[in-house]
């Protein structure tokens, strides 16, 4: 029975992480043993990334609406109480877009938040 070497699928699994590497500074991309290292790091950086991603447009949205809160009046936080006993569904994304782009229907907004705290 003739021997079978693993060259092939040798070659295949270090051209898969080159390929993965292009672009890296110096011997990152050339080297497969130091390509390999910044492959994994930067999968690492990648995942940590997608998780504080979430994080800072949450913190952006907050700011953008307590931005428009303070314009007509109020702070961000008696806001989201008013809100929520108003009974208005809205996500931060979609209020922090509101403050933006359509600043009296915000304001209406802010009124009836003001109003249900009254």
């Amino acid at each position: 029975m003739a021997r079978i070497k693993g060259a092939l699928s040798t070659r295949k699994r270090r051209n898969k992480i080159l390929k993965l590497a292009k672009g890296y500074f110096g011997a990152k991309s050339k080297h497969f043993k130091m390509a390999k290292q910044a492959v994994y790091k930067s999968g690492q950086y990648a995942y940590i990334s997608r998780r504080l991603k979430k994080r800072d447009f949450r913190r952006l949205w907050i700011t953008r609406i307590s931005a428009g809160c303070k314009m007509n009046g109020m702070n961000y936080s008696t806001f989201m109480n008013g809100i929520k006993k108003a009974g208005v569904m809205l996500n931060r994304k979609m209020l922090s877009e509101m403050a933006i782009s359509d600043p009296a229907g915000f304001t209406a907004l802010v009124e009836k938040a003001k109003a249900a705290l009254a």
